[in-house]
């Protein structure tokens, strides 16, 4: 199906402002409004969502949704306190009512002021396709029915198998006291397969999937072909898996989503907020040692079609490609904007939102470490007894203090520098600060996810991504079942 693709703004007005006669009228109105008190900035944030969801269960559509979400999020911004309010019903009215709402709660608010911002031109990152409206729905249904089938036929041992497609067409509009006016238009696809497999009365389970910034005809069968690969050899793995050893080891991290690990363990702790409020293990801590030497961390919005990327963040300010750890010194922390006034340093276009319904906050978009120079073969040659992590679950990381507990849902254990027999029930646990200083080798082979991660924070969900190289870690604590 062609979809003819409009600018950003155009598509914004068509949506957004022309149904309901909204205008620069309007908006000058609303800010006017609230402006009347001594405020350092205030915003308005428009947003339309269309979004389709199917699943397929034992060649059966299990359930199919759509939905249509619109509203606008005003907020003004006086020292620290922020004013709040939103509504979803978009209308000169409704705007006035929020504008009125936020005067009333920003009247007691502090009187600081603060210097104009400079807002750059917005990347293009990917383009304004709407996902929703690229496939009819039987083909929809049709691409669901088609990786169950790969998977089946894959290997006799497969007894289930579950498929998944998410899309969203997103569009948003920022206006801003500070006279700026932008809009985005942000497309989004997600394919999931999870994948049961059993030998005598055992069954395990494997995973996989992926998605991005795009249509859908970003599932090719070669794609297709990688996720059956990746989620039937994980169920295979995991049935041959024996009980995973406890104690202090050696671990080595494979690359791609076992970058998840550095986005929990330390991203998280290098966001503004925590930082402003002294409640992350890194705050203060700029131009200190915080990792080994080699260990370059970065968080960047800007990877073209990248599920994480945004051409620009949730404030209006263009996304970075933001350098926070450099050769193993802690260079600097992820801003919104609220948070980079109070600091004293600019935005870092990490001002994200769940919807116009939340306020933003600092947040991660694609993290990930860079490569180092080792062959990964030589780093699991290095080891004389360890664990090779080439998959994770879920996880728990507490900010304050940077222990962190992780789940490996596909491992190995390595014995005099081979790879020998899966594991499982191995869980990792440890300080991220302190597993970055315990870092020795990083391999060449840097790989982002997939496209499937989902990062949540103070009850908000974003869609981010990771990634790393093969790295070893010394002596990290692994929680095991034998």
């Amino acid at each position: 199906m062609n979809a003819v693709v409009m600018p950003a703004m155009q598509s914004a007005q068509s949506l957004l402002l022309n149904p309901w006669g909204l205008s620069n009228r309007d908006f000058d109105r609303a800010i006017g409004e609230i402006m009347l008190h001594q405020v350092d900035y205030a915003d308005l944030y428009f947003q339309y969502t269309r979004s389709e969801g199917w699943s397929l269960e034992e060649g059966i559509v299990k359930t199919g949704s759509f939905s249509i979400s619109q509203g606008v999020g005003v907020r003004a911004v006086s020292g620290e306190k922020t004013a709040f309010a939103y509504s979803d019903a978009l209308s000169s009215d409704a705007l006035m009512s929020s504008a009125r709402a936020v005067r009333e709660i920003a009247r007691v608010g502090q009187n600081r002021r603060a210097p104009p911002i400079q807002v750059a031109n917005a990347h293009a990152l990917y383009s304004g396709i709407d996902p929703v409206a690229s496939l009819p729905a039987q083909e929809k249904v049709a691409l669901l029915e088609r990786i169950e089938r790969m998977a089946r036929q894959r290997d006799p041992h497969v007894v289930q198998v579950m498929a998944g497609l998410g899309m969203e067409y997103d569009v948003v509009l920022v206006v801003g006291s500070d006279g700026r006016q932008c809009a985005d238009v942000r497309p989004l696809v997600r394919l999931s397969l999870t994948v049961i497999a059993q030998k005598g009365g055992r069954r395990e389970t494997g995973h996989a999937g992926g998605g991005a910034r795009t249509g859908l005809d970003y599932f090719s069968d070669e794609l297709l072909t990688q996720y059956v690969d990746k989620a039937v050899g994980e169920a295979l793995t995991n049935l041959q898996a024996k009980a995973a050893p406890a104690g202090e080891m050696t671990v080595v991290l494979g690359s791609g989503w076992p970058g998840i690990l550095l986005h929990e363990a330390v991203g998280h702790g290098l966001e503004g907020d925590f930082n402003r409020k002294g409640s992350s293990i890194f705050a203060g801590r700029i131009g200190e040692r915080v990792a080994s030497k080699g260990v370059t961390v970065v968080d960047d919005g800007t990877l073209p079609d990248r599920r994480g990327s945004l051409n620009m963040d949730d404030e209006g300010n263009p996304t970075q490609h933001n350098v926070l750890i450099e050769d193993g010194i802690l260079r600097g922390y992820l801003q919104d904007t609220t948070n980079a006034r109070l600091m004293g340093v600019a935005p870092t276009g990490n001002g994200r939102r769940e919807s116009f319904a939340h306020l933003p906050m600092p947040r991660m978009t694609n993290t990930y470490m860079l490569a180092g120079q080792e062959e990964p073969e030589d780093i699991i040659k290095s080891v004389k007894r360890g664990l090779y992590a080439a998959n994770f679950g879920g996880g728990q990381v507490d900010i304050t203090s940077g222990k962190f507990v992780f789940s490996a849902s596909e491992a190995y254990m390595i014995e005099d520098g081979q790879i020998t027999y899966p594991v499982k029930g191995a869980t990792l646990i440890g300080n991220g600060p302190d597993s970055l200083t315990r870092v020795s080798m990083i391999g060449h082979d840097l790989q982002l996810d997939s496209g499937v991660g989902t990062c949540g924070k103070e009850g908000q969900s974003v869609p981010v991504g990771v990634g790393m190289p093969t790295i070893r870690i010394d002596g990290l604590t692994v929680g095991g079942t034998a």
